[in-house]
């Protein structure tokens, strides 16, 4: 077990874990984070992605390790800056069965940062893994 700290969702964090221990159960079990969803666990479904410095990635493929002195933001902390896509998804009756809507969430906020005003391909490239979860459950 090493100390690791991060930013989380705003704040410094630091977490007691071995550093190979996937990112997504230090959110979920340590950090008590369950937006994140746990799905394939091989990184190709996208249910447990978060924003690393502001990037979408798989965070059951990320060591805790390699989030020392990152910025995470977990569908808990989306709000603080994106606060606007959440209304949107709601507004445009979005949902569906809930499972996957953190996952795109932060899929849209990662688009949304690289790309301001992103084409009707940027935004499928950017949620199609995310997607296909139920066919990887």
């Amino acid at each position: 077990m090493v100390a690791i700290r991060f930013t989380l969702n705003g704040s410094a964090r630091t977490v007691e874990a071995a550093p190979d221990t996937p990112l997504l159960w230090v959110l979920r079990d340590s950090l008590r984070l369950i937006g994140t969803k746990f799905g394939c666990g091989e990184g190709v479904c996208g249910a447990c992605t978060v924003l690393r410095d502001g990037l979408a990635v798989r965070s059951c493929q990320v060591p805790v390790s390699a989030a020392a002195g990152s910025r995470i933001t977990t569908i808990e902390g989306l709000a603080a800056e994106y606060a606007f896509l959440q209304r949107a998804w709601l507004e445009e009756d979005v949902a569906q069965c809930g499972y996957c809507q953190p996952a795109m969430l932060l899929a849209a906020a990662a688009l949304l940062k690289a790309t301001p005003h992103p084409t009707d391909a940027d935004i499928d490239a950017a949620v199609a893994a995310v997607a296909s979860i139920g066919r990887h459950l």
